[in-house]
């Protein structure tokens, strides 16, 4: 692991974060690669630390916020470049993993801490999703050209 003063742990996509290579982000990804998408442009998954999201290497409640991109399709083919760039669900054990990364980003998150949950509902909706976890959320938005991104806050 990187000797940072990681606040805030990402697990799934780094997208999002203004500044990549803030060093008060953890990025966590089970994945570590590198494609060129079928706009010519590079994609490039070099988390800080190569994990599975059910089965975080940290201590309990270790950070002050967690950030939850998890995979969100199952009808998307294992090469397309949407499995490249976001992941993809196994179609038979996508509610255990789910319900399992949930579980691991409570339990490494301090009490009164936030988790902040993105969802996609393209192939399943969010309200499915919010039933795999005890925790309910704070507050959320809706986002995207369809509104189908949900960003969702919840404390610990």
């Amino acid at each position: 692991m990187k000797n940072k003063p990681a606040l805030d742990v990402c697990c799934g996509s780094r997208m999002f974060y203004f500044d990549k290579k803030d060093n008060r982000v953890l990025f966590c990804d089970n994945r570590k690669e590198n494609h060129i998408l079928c706009d010519g442009r590079a994609l490039d998954i070099s988390p800080d630390i190569q994990c599975d999201f059910t089965s975080l290497p940290f201590h309990d409640e270790t950070f002050y916020q967690v950030s939850f991109d998890p995979p969100h399709l199952i009808k998307v083919g294992e090469n397309s470049w949407l499995a490249k760039k976001y992941g993809r669900l196994d179609k038979t054990t996508w509610q255990d993993d789910i319900k399992n990364g949930f579980r691991e980003c409570f339990r490494v998150l301090k009490k009164n801490g936030t988790l902040i949950f993105k969802w996609n509902e393209t192939d399943i909706p969010v309200s499915e999703i919010l039933k795999l976890t005890e925790y309910k959320p704070w507050i959320g938005h809706i986002s995207g050209k369809r509104s189908n991104t949900h960003w969702i806050c919840f404390i610990k």
